[in-house]
């Protein structure tokens, strides 16, 4: 049960920039790109997990792989615990790694260090975070915190996810990115659990892990990708990726 797949969950609804995964950036829509980055990881198969026939077929067209889901799920979470039923319905694959659709810049190191983390058994979610060194970004509550312990200089137990500013005092703060490897059966045990008291107020679904007892440890990699949300960010990743060396 060590076998990993990467799941890249895309819709075509966002209500600042519709149909961002099939931007074009440099010729290919952005989800190719997100594709590719996930598959330099060497991680493991990687698939796109989507309600759209047009980024399948976008997909499909860049020699990937990608299966359609139900349109109505509440979360990413939803929507690739179905992609990995639908993909491995024998339950071989014993990781799940989580990959945001609208990361074309993203480093693939970080994916690896995200599943990494599942080597350790005690650990049932693993996910990322970089030190914050934007002034602005510590008040700034679309920035998600992570509250850990240290268990090494790049990596920290979870203790808490907030919009607030945390913890006081001196040391540093970490910005989290919401990059995801599950256990397998911390991925099923997860969706079928309600919303939590602490998710719905922080509106933050991580937070359901922590209170229902499950373990996330953290690692804390370089920097933060490029999240596209808006069309400004879109010019940003289109202009890092046109100065970018190919991927090998």
């Amino acid at each position: 049960m060590t076998q990993s797949i990467v799941l890249i969950p895309a819709r075509m609804s966002a209500s600042r920039l519709p149909g961002k995964p099939l931007a074009d950036i440099g010729g290919e829509p952005m989800i190719v790109h997100v594709m590719r980055r996930a598959e330099a990881a060497g991680v493991g198969p990687v698939v796109v997990a989507t309600d759209s026939e047009a980024i399948k077929t976008a997909v499909e067209k860049a020699g990937g792989r990608a299966v359609l889901t139900s349109a109505d799920h509440p979360t990413g979470s939803d929507r690739i615990h179905e992609a990995a039923r639908i993909v491995d319905p024998e339950g071989r694959c014993g990781r799940i790694v989580n990959v945001q659709g609208d990361l074309p810049t993203l480093e693939p190191g970080i994916v690896r260090a995200a599943s990494d983390l599942l080597d350790d058994p005690s650990v049932d979610i693993g996910t990322l975070s970089a030190v914050i060194t934007r002034h602005e970004e510590i008040t700034n509550p679309n920035v998600v915190k992570v509250v850990g312990t240290p268990l090494s200089e790049r990596r920290l137990r979870a203790l808490y996810f907030t919009r607030a500013t945390a913890p006081s005092g001196d040391g540093p703060l970490y910005h989290h990115i919401g990059l995801y490897a599950y256990r397998r059966a911390a991925l099923d045990r997860f969706v079928a659990l309600p919303p939590a008291p602490l998710e719905t107020r922080e509106r933050l679904e991580q937070l359901r892990a922590l209170e229902n007892g499950m373990r996330i440890d953290v690692a804390v990699v370089d920097a933060v990708p490029l999240g596209v949300d808006t069309p400004a960010d879109l010019e940003r990743a289109r202009g890092l990726i046109a100065k970018s060396a190919p991927l090998r």
